[in-house]
């Protein structure tokens, strides 16, 4: 497949114009080599053994405070630490990374964000005794399809969103935007961006999270994000998920994923975008739970192989960075190992820092036994902990470890972020099929039903019928996610008074996992029975119209952000030309091979 990225445009002018607009940033404090590694010799020295095993580890901790968490998380940390505070498990276990999820309760608000931040880094730091270390705090910032950041942060697309806009320029913008945030309020890394290429639609785990099917397309928005993440915001990247989960028909979160690929074909498709990211300078690499015979035959996930980490990662492909395994909580990686012998396996295999072991605890003293007992050496140990140390050093924590809280709030959500999340969702919106030419729509005094699936934190229905009142039309929210039957006959009694339904849809190719009663489907199809116009709009995958027979009217918009449905009520009714591309090929049902729409399929008017 032929990849051609947008270099010379007024569209890409004007993108160039907004990078350059944004405030320069002191990201990563320029030091000489010989300092840092001084600070890391230094550090390193004063460190106990049970400090340095510490910083192998990044957990999650409960609660929105260091010191004052709730009653809840109170009790969620002493169940899973053994004390109550965040605080607390950090003085404990001496971890050397903290990451956030809102099921952890850690992502509120700006100022309640970084003011978590900066209490955790006074825990790590104590009374400024020698051995005691600053956080690599860290979250999943994705965009699109995995956002941690809750608003006002700027919401991108997300990476399949930025394939289709085809522009290395917007995905470094959004990657930039995306890392100032998250330094104002002390996450020092994302663990971003995707590297693996979806090659497989059915794929249940990865999909839209990845830029798209083409290697070279997803190599240059990777190494576009690993510039914008690092260079231009000081934040750690973390490619992921090596060596390469886009071809997986099993989520490793539930099961362990085996991938067929010959070795041929894993250079050609997967190592690619892992190559560019390591030329661009990638601090982090994350490991996948996944087995790929033609790398290592053992049968052991590539995140306890030493063939794949230390034979492929280090020696073939040259990385020097930090290797993180993906959590040590996901089914993939405990199919074949008890909990105790996962860590110390996963450092034999290559790997620095264990993220999120189901027990920190166990783990913490498997790997203190391991070397105890001579598995490991503490030679091995301070291996991993000199490079999660110069991850830290380069960062600037050694220097500055807090944030300013005040900055951080004028910072997540200013003007020109918001701004800039919309020049980049803008191009990335996809035509797919306007066989009945209803589009573009006129604005007229019409009635329009919107319906279909939503999202509490985003409300995509709300928003495009909000669109539509403000263009003329008489619009009508009705929310249908995974509908019932009865819902299902009284949306298509509805759709049948109004003039226009507009529906979306999310994943409703899966009817595994994410609709296991084909909901959605069957909502359309009741839709299409009224004979009135029905615009259908695949809010995640692109994969959905192969399983919605008689839709003539479809778009992708990849993600279901406010500014891509805002982008989308423009370009039905004609203010915006689509000009987004399908990253990936979207075959039949039947699949073997068939295709529906080929790679680079677009439409526009």
């Amino acid at each position: 497949m032929q990849t051609r990225l947008v270099t010379a445009t007024a569209w890409a002018a004007t993108l160039v114009a907004t990078l350059a607009s944004l405030p320069a940033q002191a990201a990563t404090p320029a030091r000489p080599p010989n300092a840092e590694h001084g600070w890391v010799t230094s550090t390193l020295r004063h460190m106990s053994l049970e400090q340095k095993v510490g910083q192998l580890f990044a957990t999650y901790v409960y609660g929105g405070d260091a010191v004052d968490p709730s009653a809840t998380d109170r009790a969620a940390n002493l169940a899973a630490f053994g004390v109550e505070t965040p605080a607390e498990v950090i003085e404990r276990y001496h971890p050397g990374g903290v990451c956030y999820f809102s099921w952890s309760h850690n992502l509120d608000s700006p100022r309640q964000i970084a003011t978590l931040s900066n209490g955790l880094q006074r825990a790590a730091l104590g009374d400024g005794a020698k051995g005691r270390v600053p956080l690599l705090i860290s979250t999943d910032q994705e965009q699109g399809a995995v956002v941690r950041m809750p608003s006002p942060a700027a919401q991108f697309p997300g990476s399949m969103a930025l394939g289709a806009g085809r522009s290395a320029q917007a995905a470094r913008m959004a990657a930039e935007v995306t890392g100032r945030e998250l330094r104002a309020v002390g996450i020092r890394q994302s663990y971003a961006p995707i590297a693996d290429v979806n090659v497989n639609p059915g794929n249940p785990v990865i999909g839209v999270r990845s830029f798209g099917a083409d290697p070279t397309l997803v190599a240059d928005l990777t190494a576009a994000q690993v510039t914008g993440f690092q260079d231009r915001a000081g934040v750690t990247a973390a490619a992921k998920h090596f060596p390469g989960h886009g071809d997986t028909a099993t989520d490793s979160h539930t099961g362990l994923p085996v991938i067929n690929h010959s070795r041929a074909e894993w250079d050609r498709i997967d190592a690619p975008p892992f190559r560019r990211a390591i030329r661009a300078g990638v601090d982090t690499i994350m490991t996948a739970h996944i087995v790929i015979p033609a790398l290592d035959p053992s049968g052991d996930p590539a995140t306890l192989s030493p063939t794949i980490l230390t034979g492929v990662l280090r020696g073939e492909l040259g990385f020097r960075g930090v290797i993180v395994t993906d959590a040590l909580n996901m089914a993939g990686v405990r199919a074949k190992y008890g909990d105790e012998r996962v860590p110390v396996l996963a450092l034999k295999a290559g790997a620095d820092q264990l993220l999120m072991p189901p027990n920190l605890a166990l783990a913490r003293d498997a790997v203190l036994r391991a070397v105890a007992t001579g598995e490991l050496t503490e030679g091995r140990v301070d291996e991993s902990v000199r490079r999660i140390l110069g991850v830290k050093y380069r960062q600037g924590l050694a220097r500055s470890p807090l944030v300013d809280v005040e900055k951080a709030v004028r910072t997540v959500g200013a003007p020109e972020h918001l701004a800039a999340v919309t020049r980049v969702t803008d191009p990335t919106l996809t035509a797919v099929r306007n066989d009945a030419g209803v589009l573009p729509l006129p604005h007229a005094d019409r009635s329009v039903l919107i319906t279909g699936w939503d999202s509490a934190a985003f409300a995509p229905v709300a928003t495009v019928a909000a669109g539509f009142t403000a263009r003329g039309a008489h619009a009508t929210a009705r929310p249908a996610t995974l509908p019932s039957d009865a819902t299902i006959a009284a949306t298509a009694s509805q759709a049948a008074e109004h003039d226009l339904t507009v529906v979306l849809v999310n994943k409703a190719w899966d009817t595994a996992v994410t609709d296991p009663r084909a909901t959605q489907q069957r909502l359309v199809a009741a839709l299409l029975g009224t004979g009135k116009p029905v615009v259908v709009v695949a809010v995640r995958d692109p994969y959905d119209i192969a399983y919605l027979p008689g839709v003539t009217t479809y778009l992708a918009t990849y993600s279901y952000t406010r500014a891509a449905m805002d982008a989308l009520v423009r370009a039905l009714h004609g203010e915006l030309s689509p000009s987004g591309r399908l990253p990936v090929t979207i075959p039949t049902a039947e699949g073997a091979g068939s295709v529906l729409y080929p790679y680079g399929h677009g439409l526009s008017w």
